[in-house]
């Protein structure tokens, strides 16, 4: 079990993937001669030395044969009984060609490769066989003859890679490539899993975990694996925890509450109305109206009960539209409206229609005379753009404006009278979709809020 779990390390892997890759590629590249060598070097067989008996027993019986041009000549036009031409070379004691003034280059290469073999050899080489030598003794002078066969033996396939080097580094190069490539592949596939778990996780969706198969590793990514999904299960718990708490305090907070607004109300029907009895009755009221935005904080982050439903934009967002058009009326300020209704998608309504009028809100209470609302549907999603030609907001606070009790210090907010949820609220019913909200400052004033919905749900 132990020598298994130490297989299993990622260094052993790393190590041995590494060393057999490049032990195997110059094994093979190293193996190639040696092979090679065994196969085509060989000792010269009987038949090849009853040939070379043979034809220097003619010189043996006449050694003036060794003297007349013309016999020597002869040896060049021999064949063998199956046809293929036969030559023979007859070196004297000085080592000296005598039958023949041009000497092959592949003869010259077996000499060479001859003294180094201890008795006579054959070679074979790429189309022809050179045999050889045979000793005898003419006229009290020392001869050797070699014979020189056009032949082509079959040769193992890989014998190809010994005679082409360059192709051979080439190949191996590849090859090696290849399985270091397979190597990163095997590595870096869960590193992607856990990168895109881990982004996930930072974009905001808890449930996020690495899937299945990179967790049951047995190596340290299968460990980082399972330390990432509990640390996340940790983190999904502890928000929970927190949203849920949210919203228990605000709902306790709703029981004094309503009874000091009873207490008011009793108060003032006694006539019993000073300033500081109003100061309390606007106070409560703000606090109601606080306890009611956590409260759809939470059922939006937590406990959505709506059903998503597949349904016109236009349709879902038809009443706060209305109002809005009422609303910028009313402030004398201009409306622009563009949903064609033949965009539709799915999403839960409610919420949606809640992100929807609080940016909407904001945007007509900001403006200085013109607000626009405009959908349109580009790769599978719905992209929703709400501007207005207010005093925009610092580049600094554009991504935090959408947390919780978050307010910036600019112009655009410093009188607004709230308490930072209604952004929250909105980019928790954006993700609650599926969807992703992002604001960007527009020139020369202005602001412009982002949302994007996907068509189909996931």
């Amino acid at each position: 079990m132990i020598m298994l779990s130490s297989l299993n390390r990622l260094f052993v892997k790393l190590l041995l993937g590494f060393w057999l890759c490049s032990s195997l590629t110059i094994g093979f590249v190293g193996i190639l001669p040696f092979l090679q060598k065994s196969h085509d070097q060989l000792p010269m067989d009987q038949g090849q030395k009853r040939l070379l008996k043979r034809t220097a027993s003619h010189f043996i019986e006449s050694p003036k044969l060794l003297e007349n041009p013309k016999a020597l000549k002869r040896l060049h036009r021999n064949r063998t009984p199956d046809g293929k031409p036969l030559r023979f070379f007859i070196l004297n004691d000085q080592d000296v060609v005598i039958n023949s003034q041009k000497v092959p280059r592949t003869f010259r290469q077996f000499l060479l490769l001859s003294e180094e073999f201890d008795a006579p050899m054959s070679h074979q080489f790429r189309d022809e066989m050179v045999f050889g030598p045979y000793t005898f003794i003419s006229d009290n002078s020392e001869y050797r003859i070699y014979g020189r066969v056009a032949d082509n033996h079959p040769r193992p396939w890989f014998f190809f890679f010994n005679d082409h080097k360059l192709l051979t580094v080439l190949i191996a190069m590849l090859l090696s490539g290849i399985l270091c490539g397979l190597l990163a592949w095997y590595l870096g596939k869960p590193l992607r899993s856990l990168k895109l778990s881990a982004n996930a996780l930072a974009g905001g969706d808890l449930t996020s975990r690495v899937d299945e198969k990179t967790a049951g590793r047995r190596d340290e990514m299968g460990e980082l694996a399972l330390a990432f999904n509990s640390m996340a299960e940790s983190i999904e718990t502890m928000m929970h925890n927190q949203q849920r708490l949210m919203g228990d305090i605000s709902h306790e907070l709703r029981t004094p509450l309503t009874r000091l607004q009873l207490s008011l109300a009793l108060a003032r029907k006694k006539e019993q109305s000073t300033v500081e009895i109003e100061r309390i009755g606007y106070e409560a009221e703000q606090l109601e109206a606080l306890i009611a935005e956590l409260l759809t904080l939470s059922r939006v982050t937590i406990s959505n009960s709506e059903n998503k439903v597949h349904l016109e934009l236009a349709e879902s967002l038809s009443q706060i539209l209305d109002d809005a058009e009422f609303e910028a009326e009313q402030k004398q300020k201009k409306l622009l409206i563009d949903i064609p209704e033949t965009i539709s998608l799915d999403h839960y309504p409610k919420a949606l229609s809640r992100a929807i009028e609080n940016v909407l809100r904001n945007a007509i209470r900001y403006a200085n005379c013109d607000i626009s609302i405009t959908a349109i549907s580009q790769d599978q999603s719905v992209i929703i753009t709400i501007k207005d030609d207010g005093p925009g907001i610092e580049e600094a606070d554009l991504e935090e404006v959408f947390k919780p009790f978050y307010r910036p210090d600019s112009s655009r907010d410093r009188e607004s009278g709230g308490w930072g949820l209604g952004l929250a609220i909105t980019q928790a019913a954006i993700k609650l979709n599926n969807g992703s909200i992002k604001a960007n400052n527009i020139k020369p004033n202005g602001l412009q809020v982002l949302i994007k919905l996907p068509e189909k749900a996931s």
